[in-house]
């Protein structure tokens, strides 16, 4: 089927079905023509690539990436887009849809049984309610995948491709760059969506890394520290890791110290490789106190 990114099809797409949009879900379907053709290219779909999508809408992605890729497997979790994605994918043998929470779904196993000997990637419109825990559990998950590519709210985008050490970093920043490199394709008006979103967006892209960007002793140590140094931002480290670590200021500074950290130091002040070295630290010290 064509056209699926004009009103007019997606209008008697949506009457024919009786589907309504859901804002619990937070669905936005794509009008915006030259969206989807590129977000297909960028992503890296092409002859010996099998792409897994996230959240289909009614498909004017999922066809772009089929009409590349040698295979796909769509992961939506809204039942009734079921018979929608029956009649406009129709066209395509090498598209499999799951209708499943993609949260819930064995994604190493999927890859296992799908895409013997391809090279995968993974790609979706997510949701803005959902966007760091899909993103997190793939990457947490160590798919082998070579790159995550994905249409977020623009503010999300700015963050998570934000360098270590700005302002604008934030826990989820460093998660990400600890797994991959990202980086910012292109941007989205909320004009390209009906119905159009309060905010922008942007597809951004992870490329995964061979191996995580700093070598730590103990990755939920690792993990811990980040989360505990941005919960209050605005505080100095041996301030708000004090609360979060549940180690004294004192015992903290010395920590900080050991790292080669200064006690006023803010979370936004530190690299990875320098949170990777805190981290590292207070495994130490927690061995220590533990003898």
């Amino acid at each position: 089927m064509s056209k699926l990114s004009n009103i007019g099809t997606i209008k008697q797409l949506l009457q024919k079905h009786g589907f309504t949009f859901s804002k619990a879900m937070g669905q936005n379907f794509l009008i915006n023509p030259s969206v989807c053709p590129r977000m297909a290219e960028e992503c890296g779909a092409a002859e010996g690539v099998g792409v897994i999508e996230i959240g289909a809408g009614i498909g004017v992605l999922t066809v772009e990436l089929a009409q590349r890729a040698d295979k796909v497997v769509v992961i939506e979790l809204d039942k009734r887009l079921m018979p929608l994605l029956d009649e406009t994918l129709a066209d395509y043998d090498n598209i499999k849809i799951i209708n499943e929470d993609v949260l819930k779904v064995d994604l190493a196993k999927l890859i296992e049984d799908e895409f013997a000997g391809m090279e995968v990637v993974v790609c979706a419109n997510l949701p803005y309610y959902i966007t760091s825990p899909i993103i997190m559990g793939i990457l947490e998950a160590r798919l082998p995948i070579k790159g995550l590519t994905v249409m977020v709210q623009k503010e999300a985008a700015q963050r998570i491709c934000a360098p270590a050490a700005s302002r604008e970093a934030g826990a989820v920043t460093l998660a990400v760059r600890y797994y991959s490199e990202p980086e910012i394709l292109f941007h989205v008006s909320r004009g390209s969506f009906m119905p159009a979103p309060d905010v922008d967006s942007c597809v951004i892209r992870l490329n995964i890394l061979p191996q995580p960007a700093v070598d730590v002793k103990d990755e939920k140590m690792f993990f811990r520290v980040v989360r505990g140094a941005f919960a209050q931002r605005r505080k100095t480290l041996s301030n708000t890791l004090s609360s979060t670590m549940g180690v004294g200021k004192s015992e903290v500074a010395a920590v900080l110290e050991s790292a080669g950290l200064s006690a006023t130091a803010r979370a936004e002040e530190l690299t990875l490789q320098q949170f990777g070295t805190l981290a590292d630290c207070f495994v130490k010290y927690f061995e220590d106190n533990a003898k």
